[in-house]
């Protein structure tokens, strides 16, 4: 595979990507050939805060792959467990710190849950909570149709 110096290439096309974060752009070479760059606002690095005090970055991956271990049965397609993902990284870059805690993490997790799908809320939830007798369960269940019912 070739490869190009971008600054030496012509843009042809630009266009957002349907994301609306996203920049496609066609650029042709000096020499004529064409290829495809993306361009994305990069986001500052969020620390993560755990339970134990210790410090991690935040990984967009390990977020996906514990929803989808946890919950991604109840979704009808990856690409509306992608968006949910998205969402959630949003909300925790919208708190506007460099540091965030583990709890904000899952709490922005059960929000987005909260308005996709009861199920899979009530099934992260008992993992994130904890629960250890069915009283939890029925616990969280009276929270949820409270919180509907207003």
């Amino acid at each position: 595979m070739a490869k190009y110096n971008i600054g030496d290439s012509r843009v042809i096309e630009s266009r957002e990507v349907s994301d609306g974060i996203t920049i496609r752009r066609r650029r042709e070479s000096p020499d004529g050939k064409r290829f495809t760059t993306y361009e994305r606002v990069e986001k500052p690095n969020l620390a993560v805060i755990k339970k134990s005090g210790g410090r991690e970055l935040f990984d967009r991956d390990k977020l996906s792959i514990a929803i989808k271990r946890s919950v991604g049965k109840f979704f009808a397609s990856e690409v509306e467990v992608e968006e949910m993902i998205s969402q959630i990284e949003d909300g925790l870059y919208a708190i506007g710190e460099n540091e965030i805690t583990s709890k904000q993490i899952g709490d922005k997790v059960l929000d987005e849950l909260a308005k996709r799908n009861e199920v899979a809320y009530v099934r992260f939830a008992s993992v994130y909570h904890k629960f250890k007798t069915l009283d939890d369960f029925v616990k969280i269940l009276e929270q949820r149709l409270g919180q509907k019912n207003e």
